[in-house]
């Protein structure tokens, strides 16, 4: 007779019940403990007659001193803290850039491309369609005209005309959507990482724009797919300190330049993964613009893993043996994408867990180190501090390995998986792509709160929380979704033969 299996608790429906049960009582114990005690003191009250309540307020006795110093030290106070109060941060809009169908990649193109330009190494061109075939792109994700030529073109004049083509069209529909004109703009900040120009691409954009003299603009190469993050945070701590402003945040990759024309497999994994992409988000901190302004920032955490050799050099630029320049991406990455993510999440959690999961977590912790080492460490659930996940679309690996990690559902991270599967990995403007298609299937609710998770060389792990204003209507004017996104979510197999 086989032995019979211990019944599996975990997914009981009764301890589920429980769960919930404990999440409310400890998310509420506040609330809890204090309502039996308002209720004794009111029904006290109302027991009291006329005469007993008049007695107890001819009890009290204040003097003319005693109410001006208490209304002195109240306003003192209340001054105090409204000033020290940090400014709310408004994200008032955000537009994307939609590639020309001119521009689109199918994997057929890609491939014949690819062997035309390695005619010499069929090996090189087999591990690129190996990698194609599991990378969970789709058949409409695009590159810049120059990389269109055989052999490809990565002049200077062909990366700026492709800057140029995604900044400024990015900026021009949200300068539409927003009605804002540029010389209102009191703060400008453009990353891209691998196209850094003189003048700086900062300066391009003043330029085309004829913006204010005394504008504060900065430009950010070299920091990855984090570095919209970072732009954030940096936007951020910039209207901290100037009041009433508008801060234009400008993320894009320029993929022209970063075309590998050599044989190692570990520079060729970015000609297979990166796709064109932008985006242009306006913040405010103006009072009035909250009532139009789609998202409130709540917080942003950065982890840099730089300190560590293996880290720093897990995205590397470089030169292969025979002098030809590019990104190389290291075996460990995603080992230590997941290490930057457990210091990041260790900074984060405190900040937005609910008090139910801060407990479970710090007893577990606890257990560990006092009884028993081999306990298995508590996962948060983060689904109970948002309802929205945009997590970089980096490739199917990545997103895999946080759905695992985080243990989120195939809905968490749908917006991730068809934002990879229809433009492709934008770099640091991928998560902005993942929240318009999640306001595009008509999902932003007023009060939903949304974690964006990047990461980049360095090797970095970003997060940002955002705060949902308003409900955001659908159809969503101007959206690169408009047009598909009735055909998602797609099935995406493990492997697409080619």
């Amino acid at each position: 007779m086989p032995p019979t299996l211990p019944p599996d608790y975990s997914n009981s429906v009764k301890l589920k019940y429980v769960k919930r049960g404990y999440q409310c009582l400890v998310n509420n114990f506040l609330t809890f403990l204090l309502i039996p005690i308002m209720a004794a003191i009111i029904l006290q009250v109302v027991q009291l007659g006329p005469d007993e309540l008049l007695s107890l307020w001819n009890s009290v006795e204040l003097d003319l001193i005693q109410v001006l110093c208490s209304s002195f030290l109240i306003i003192i106070i209340s001054t105090v803290y409204f000033m020290m109060k940090p400014r709310t941060i408004y994200l008032v809009e955000y537009a994307l850039y939609k590639p020309p169908v001119t521009c689109r990649v199918p994997f057929s193109t890609f491939m014949e491309h690819s062997r035309l330009n390695n005619m010499n190494d069929p090996k090189s061109v087999e591990f690129q369609m190996r990698i194609l075939e599991r990378s969970g792109l789709g058949e409409e994700t695009c590159l810049p005209p120059a990389n269109h030529y055989i052999p490809p073109v990565p002049t200077m004049e062909a990366s700026r005309a492709e800057a140029e083509l995604v900044i400024f069209s990015s900026v021009d529909a949200l300068l539409k959507k927003t009605g804002i004109k540029p010389k209102d703009i009191d703060i400008l900040i453009v990353n891209c990482s691998m196209f850094s120009p003189t003048p700086s691409m900062s300066a391009m954009v003043v330029n085309k724009y004829k913006m204010r003299s005394n504008i504060r603009s900065f430009n950010l190469s070299g920091m990855g797919c984090s570095a919209g993050l970072i732009s954030i945070d940096l936007a951020r701590d910039l209207l901290q300190v100037h009041p009433n402003s508008h801060a234009l945040v400008i993320s894009t990759e320029t993929i022209t330049p970063s075309y590998y024309s050599g044989k190692q497999r570990s520079m060729l994994l970015p000609n297979c993964l990166f796709r064109m992409g932008g985006a242009a988000i306006l913040l405010s901190n103006r009072r009035r613009d909250r009532y139009r302004a789609k998202y409130n920032l709540v917080h942003v955490v950065r982890t840099h893993k730089g300190a560590d050799d293996k880290a720093f050099k897990c995205v590397y630029e470089e030169e292969d043996p025979e002098g030809i320049r590019g990104v190389s991406l290291s075996k460990d990455l995603m080992a230590i994408a997941g290490d930057a993510l457990k210091s990041n999440i260790t900074t984060i959690g405190p900040l937005v867990l609910p008090a139910s999961e801060q407990l479970l977590f710090l007893f577990t912790l606890i257990g560990r180190k006092v009884f028993n080492p081999k306990w298995k460490p508590y996962i948060p659930d983060f689904k109970q501090a948002f309802e929205h996940f945009c997590i970089h679309a980096g490739g199917r690996a990545v997103i895999d390995e946080l759905q695992k990690n985080l243990q989120l559902s195939a809905e968490h991270v749908e917006a991730s998986r068809m934002t990879l599967h229809r433009f492709g990995n934008t770099s640091s403007s991928s998560l902005w792509y993942e929240l318009s298609y999640i306001e595009a299937k008509g999902r932003m609710r007023k009060g939903d709160r949304v974690w964006q998770i990047a990461f980049g060389s360095g090797f970095k792990c970003n997060s940002a929380v955002w705060k949902c204003n308003r409900t955001i209507k659908t159809p969503v004017e101007g959206s690169p979704w408009l047009d598909c996104v009735h055909r998602y979510p797609v099935h995406i197999p493990e492997i697409v033969k080619l």
